[in-house]
Order: C-alpha cells, then sequence, then structure tokens
C-alpha cells in the first residue's frame, strides 16, 4: 500500500505583518455617543498611539446611541494599559485588551 506524506506542511508561528506592536482593544460603554467615541480616540492618540482601524464586532456600522462595543487596533512601541472604569475621560465607559501582535 502506498503511503502519502505531505511535505508541505505549513509552519505556525506567532508573528505578525501589521507592522509595529498592534494591539485590539474593546471598548465597551453602553448606547455609546459620537461625542464619546471621539473623546476615546483622541485620548488614545494623545497617549502616543496611532489608531490603526475602528470597528464593530460584525462589522456593522457604528449607531451613535445604540452600539455597546467597539474594537480599536492601537499601535505604537509602548503597551496599552486597559482602563477599568471611566476609561479615556468618559464616564461608564471600559477598556479590555483583546490580543496584542507584536
Amino acid at each position: 500500500m502506498a503511503t502519502v506524506t505531505n511535505t508541505n506542511q505549513p509552519v505556525i508561528s506567532l508573528n505578525q505583518g501589521i507592522g509595529g506592536r498592534t494591539t485590539i482593544v474593546n471598548v465597551a460603554k453602553t448606547n455609546m455617543t459620537n461625542a464619546e467615541v471621539s473623546t476615546i480616540l483622541t485620548d488614545i492618540a494623545f497617549d502616543g498611539f496611532t489608531i490603526a482601524g475602528v470597528s464593530t464586532a460584525d462589522g456593522s456600522a457604528f449607531s451613535t446611541g445604540v452600539t455597546d462595543n467597539l474594537q480599536v487596533a492601537v499601535q505604537g512601541t509602548a503597551t496599552y494599559a486597559a482602563e477599568g472604569s471611566n476609561a479615556h475621560g468618559v464616564s461608564g465607559a471600559v477598556t479590555t485588551v483583546l490580543t496584542i501582535f507584536a
């Protein structure tokens, strides 16, 4: 009986092609408004991070006063520090780190 051997197995390694250190941050707040999101993103940038992208979890459009969670891709050399309450100066907002690509 013949044996088939796959010599082209992919090698799985932890890496990324995004560039620099990229951290995916979840921003949670019930019924976020445009103004609150603007305040949060401005403060993240003020902390020295570049905002590479902003999205809802399912890719749907942001709806002011309705959306409760956003994912923000931040890039920079520093480690992003999650904020457990009143994140980035917005009452009731919380940030958590979902993953880091370094």
